[in-house]
Order: C-alpha cells, then sequence, then structure tokens
C-alpha cells in the first residue's frame, strides 16, 4: 500500500508537492485472505475474512502485525495466533 507525504517543497500556487511512499502491509502481503483494491491513485488491502466474520475489519490499519485470522497463502490454517492488532 502507498501512503502520501506532504514534501517541503512547494508545487504548483504554492501548496506542498505530495509523493508516494511504499508501506508493508504486514501479515496481508502473505495472507491468503488479502486482496490488492486498486483505485486510480490509492491501493488498499482487503480481508476477505471481513464478508464472514465481524471481528475482521475490511480494510486493517496497516502494518498488520499480529491477526487471529491469518493463513499462509498456499500454506497450513493457524497463522501467527495472537489477537489482530494494527
Amino acid at each position: 500500500m502507498a501512503s502520501i507525504l506532504a514534501d517541503r517543497t512547494p508545487g504548483p500556487l504554492g501548496r506542498p508537492r505530495l509523493r508516494s511512499v511504499a508501506m508493508d502491509p504486514g501479515l496481508c502481503a502473505s495472507c491468503r485472505h488479502a486482496r490488492v483494491v486498486q483505485g486510480a491513485n490509492t491501493r488498499f488491502w482487503l480481508c476477505e475474512r471481513s464478508r464472514t466474520d465481524p471481528r475482521f475489519p475490511r480494510y486493517p490499519r496497516l502494518p498488520v502485525l499480529r491477526c487471529q485470522g491469518h493463513e499462509p497463502a498456499g500454506g497450513e490454517p493457524g497463522g501467527s495466533g495472537g489477537g489482530r492488532k494494527r
């Protein structure tokens, strides 16, 4: 996911320039339930578990460091344990 940060150098009309910075999604990057939703200028990580389990947010705050529902893509269920921490 990319986040937008203000650059200190002025852009058009004296407004700060915006630049994109890559953000590590944490466990979502390796989870079989995660899906990237791409917009025109944005990218979000969607948790597919949110469709059937209300404990999981649709778009979790990144990076996700612990997630009870994490399952490695193509791997065994059981993930990293613990609760969801954002």
